[in-house]
């Protein structure tokens, strides 16, 4: 479902240009759908909202390539993140967390340190109608994701190799152009993941230039305000190569038991990306606080507030998914 909201003005006036060029156009037949569906949803990018620009098309011949990150200290220094469209932050067992990297409109030649995928991607990744870069995963995770009919590349495929320089398991990564190559041609552009707006739509909010996202277990993600972005305070990134978010959004949700145990014996959890929560939206220094709906892991993340709808503003945006259990957010002036 293509979802136009933020393009309405454009394209209505788009549709008044046919419809007074065009004499003998019947104004019942869905021509204004072509623009809106079309050129005006193909020039802004599915993950971001953010205008294309010079001669790049929205419509790219892959689908939105999602690479599983590892994100404790042994992964430092994450490499690619930089040039992700978009980032959800997911529980893992032993309190950690890992990440799930989206890139859409750039491939860059090197990500990781990839590691591997959970139960809880799918309700992350089958929205975008994405394919996984992972290092492999559990038989029944496998299982799953394959019932999901979502597509994902492990070790020993195209572009997927080790760097002799790093210790293992951290020194998996993926030239992402060359493992693209191995992904199903998409014939249109995906779907936009967030329902895309402006700055100017969000409600007042309050002030909040910190931020501490705290998962079960005890790991923490800090970020801070400068006046432009958020930057991850405590990132494993490469210097330089940093995810800048214009906007952290907090999801609160639900987590389960996915049923097995890791290597170390420790309980996998599952986040559940289904039904209705908590959301905090953060950007321009200021939280607005509504509630998100997805109705099924495959659909799409939907944001309210009591007044209506609430939409995104465009730009780079970093989703942490904090248990209802056991999380917990902070912020600050």
């Amino acid at each position: 479902m293509r979802r136009t909201r933020l393009f309405t003005a454009t394209a209505l006036a788009a549709c008044l240009v046919l419809t007074a060029c065009g004499g003998e156009e019947d104004p019942k037949k869905p021509a204004s759908q072509d623009v809106a569906e079309g050129s005006v949803l193909d020039s802004t990018w599915p993950l971001t909202g953010l205008p294309v620009t010079g001669d790049d098309s929205a419509s790219q011949e892959h689908p939105v390539m999602v690479v599983k990150i590892d994100n404790t200290a042994s992964s430092a220094p994450q490499v690619g993140l930089g040039k992700a469209d978009l980032v959800v932050e997911e529980l893992v067992e032993g309190g950690m967390t890992r990440l799930a990297a989206f890139f859409y409109s750039e491939l860059p030649g090197k990500v990781g340190p990839v590691r591997s995928m959970r139960a809880s991607d799918i309700g992350i990744v089958a929205p975008s109608e994405g394919a996984m870069v992972t290092s492999g995963a559990a038989g029944v995770t496998i299982d799953r994701i394959k019932k999901a009919g979502i597509e994902f590349f492990a070790e020993g495929a195209k572009g997927i190799s080790r760097d002799s320089s790093r210790s293992a398991p951290y020194n998996l990564f993926s030239n992402l152009p060359q493992t693209a190559t191995l992904a199903k041609v998409e014939e249109s552009r995906p779907d936009d993941y967030l329902e895309w707006g402006t700055a100017e739509d969000l409600p007042k909010g309050q002030p909040a230039k910190r931020i501490t996202a705290s998962f079960s277990g005890g790991h923490t993600t800090e970020w801070s305000y400068d006046g432009k972005t958020y930057s991850n305070v405590n990132t494993h990134a490469a210097e330089g190569d940093q995810f800048q978010a214009d906007t952290v959004l907090v999801l609160r949700v639900p987590v389960g038991d996915a049923g097995y145990t890791d290597p170390a014996g420790n309980p996998v959890p599952e986040t559940k990306l289904d039904g209705k929560g908590q959301a905090l939206l953060f950007h321009g220094g200021r939280l607005v606080r509504g509630t998100w709906t997805k109705n099924g892991l495959d659909a799409p993340i939907r944001l309210a507030t009591k007044a209506g709808d609430l939409t995104v503003p465009a730009g780079h945006t970093w989703v942490e998914l904090v248990p209802n259990s056991g999380g917990n957010v902070t912020f600050g002036k």
